[in-house]
């Protein structure tokens, strides 16, 4: 690879790791071209991106893109090794496509994953990534934990108003 290409290669991966907040480092090296194709595939279908680099390469990108709020020293200790990256903008989706994609094949393994200025390290840490709430469910929990006081005030007035009517019916009555 000449140094012309290894560079292209760092300013694509820096592009990215600027532009998608979470990211997964992986192994994947002993999958069969179908497999890593299918891997691929699936991915695609899901909106993840997986790119394959060297580790020096991907170092070399994370360091020009790390600063103060981001701080990616914690993952170099998972760049050994054959290393597929997971790109997405759902904190929990390439752990979920992972598991899927692992019940039919023993790879790809978790070495590592960057979530919101996170660093999770193993692969004993994938059912704890893929349980991660997206920011969407979050925000469905939340609007649903908002509206809750608001309906049982409305139902509370709705019924404190048919059991006034009832009284005002019944003294109606007996005054007549």
């Amino acid at each position: 690879m000449t140094k012309k290409n290894k560079s292209a290669v760092i300013e694509l991966l820096k592009a990215k790791f600027e532009e998608l907040p979470f990211f997964y480092v992986a192994d994947s090296s002993t999958l069969s071209v179908e497999e890593v194709n299918n891997l691929r595939r699936l991915c695609f279908e899901r909106g993840i991106e997986m790119k394959v680099a060297k580790n020096t390469l991907i170092r070399k990108a994370l360091e020009q893109v790390g600063d103060n709020e981001k701080q990616y020293e914690g993952l170099y200790d998972a760049l050994k090794g054959p290393t597929a990256l997971f790109f997405s903008d759902v904190s929990n989706l390439p752990a979920k496509v992972i598991q899927e994609f692992r019940k039919t094949s023993e790879r790809p393994i978790l070495k590592g994953a960057y979530i919101d200025s996170s660093i999770f390290m193993g692969d004993d840490s994938l059912d704890a990534l893929s349980k991660l709430k997206s920011k969407d469910e979050l925000l469905g929990e939340i609007i649903g934990l908002l509206q809750s006081p608001a309906k049982n005030v409305i139902g509370a007035l709705q019924s404190g108003g048919q059991k006034l009517m009832g009284i005002l019916e019944t003294l109606s009555e007996k005054e007549g």
